[in-house]
């Protein structure tokens, strides 16, 4: 058993360091959207008051061969590579960075200070130098009144040094941490190469297509979208498994810009016509790494096939396995490679982190205790995560916990997309101020305010 004080995301299995800086801008999940956008630790004297943090992460078991909607062996089997011949695609425009005058201005020694200061290193030829100030992005006014909406004071690191990079065209890969702000650094230049691209007729397919592993995920980058695709008309739809086919399919088959899709069920919809990727210019691949450690990777190639080569692609991952690497080589020309922060995964120091080995005949009664600590150090009883192991355990620790008298919430895969988000509108109302979760919530879930995250093992 093992917990430790957050306030950022947090990421199934070991432990990791974890930026805050993102803050608000990967939203939270909610019902699917559609359309025109739209839309540290605790005080007192206890354990878990002596340090606050922002976000965790950590590497679970990489490859174990888990399930998903797919069959690894069929991902795609109807899907024919197209026979893409470069005289016969439409050129498109993706290069519509021109860098800011205070940027081009700045002495090579306070550009490689700012990196060093923020943890930025890079690998690639002709990097332009990052933006320190949103102003200095040379952002269309939309956008630049989107964030002025949001409130962000200044870009985080991956922000500030990706834009320039994503906004010049090229390939990308970006390292960083969950809750860095990648979300952002990526629909930003995509909204931008949307409306520089020929409007959609009928019959087109999405302009800009965003692969996320999880549901969850997929729902939190559509809310990022409709903060800031609703201002320039950028329509999105979020197609996943779980959900009815029927809305979604109206969606894709009307027309939107943006496509955020888990890989399972935009197979789905290309094998049976419902759309197509021949429009599509801008591919994002969201958490690589766990896409990889999930079995996604048949349905990934497959879905690339099916994209013209000459794309533009930014793929973001936390970690950088050879896996990762693999794929970046074969799909990704010439393309810079962006870290924030390590390569390897390693402890925050922001975040109290303690490990109780015990019995199991031990584990109920001592998280007993430890809720009884937690709710006494916050009046207002705090918020607080429990991962498990199994969909059973979920199952008996909420109602456990429950027995107690404590107000629980619980989530997992068998789990309705309704009840998903009643848990989650719930947990972060603090109707349920424990919420209870297998690892289907532990990556790029934000983690609402919570302050505890217990791994029970």
């Amino acid at each position: 058993m093992t917990y430790g004080g957050s306030s950022g995301g947090y990421r199934n299995g070991g432990s990791g360091g974890g930026g805050s800086s993102g803050g608000g801008q990967r939203g939270s999940s909610g019902a699917q959207r559609n359309g025109y956008g739209g839309g540290g630790g605790g005080g007192g004297n206890s354990r878990f008051s002596s340090r606050g943090g922002s976000g965790g992460s950590g590497g679970g078991a990489r490859f174990a061969g888990r399930g998903n909607n797919n069959s690894s062996g069929a991902a795609g089997g109807n899907l024919r590579k197209p026979n893409w011949n470069y005289d016969d695609l439409k050129p498109f425009k993706k290069d519509f960075y021109v860098p800011h005058p205070n940027v081009s201005a700045r002495h090579p020694r306070e550009v490689e200070a700012y990196r060093q200061k923020k943890e930025i290193t890079l690998k690639g030829e002709k990097i332009p130098h990052p933006i320190q100030f949103f102003e200095e992005g040379n952002f269309p006014d939309y956008v630049m009144q989107g964030i002025r909406k949001q409130g962000f004071s200044e870009p985080t690191a991956i922000q500030a040094q990706g834009w320039p990079i994503a906004m010049s065209g090229r390939n990308m890969v970006g390292i960083a941490q969950t809750g860095s702000g990648k979300t952002l650094g990526y629909i930003l230049p995509a909204i931008v190469h949307i409306n520089n691209q020929q409007p959609l007729n009928r019959g087109d397919g999405p302009i800009a297509l965003v692969l996320a592993p999880t549901r969850e995920l997929a729902q939190q980058i559509q809310t990022v979208a409709n903060d800031f695709g609703s201002l320039s008309y950028v329509r999105n739809t979020c197609i996943f498994g779980g959900a009815p086919k029927g809305g979604q399919a109206r969606d894709l088959e009307r027309g939107v810009e943006i496509v955020i899709a888990t890989p399972g069920r935009l197979i789905d919809f290309l094998e049976r016509g419902t759309t197509n990727l021949r429009r599509t210019t801008y591919l994002v691949l969201d958490e690589a790494d766990r896409m990889l450690d999930m079995g996604f990777e048949p349905q990934i190639r497959k879905i690339i096939e099916q994209i013209r080569p000459d794309r533009q692609v930014l793929m973001w991952s936390a970690t950088w396995p050879k896996e990762v690497r693999n794929l970046a080589e074969e799909y990704l020309t010439d393309y810079t490679q962006l870290n924030v922060g390590s390569l390897s995964l390693s402890a925050n120091h922001n975040i109290l982190q303690i490990v109780d080995v015990c019995q199991e005949h031990e584990k109920e009664a001592k998280l007993g205790t430890l809720l009884q600590e937690i709710g006494n150090v916050n009046d207002d009883g705090g918020k607080t995560i429990i991962f498990v192991e199994t969909k059973k355990k979920v199952e008996n620790i909420t109602r456990n916990i429950r027995r107690y008298g404590w107000p629980a919430v619980c989530m997992h895969g068998d789990k309705s997309q309704q009840e998903r988000d009643y848990v989650l509108r719930e947990f972060r109302n603090k109707k349920g101020s424990i919420l209870v979760a297998t690892d289907v919530a532990a990556r790029g879930l934000e983690a609402h305010g919570a302050q505890i995250l217990l791994s029970v093992r």
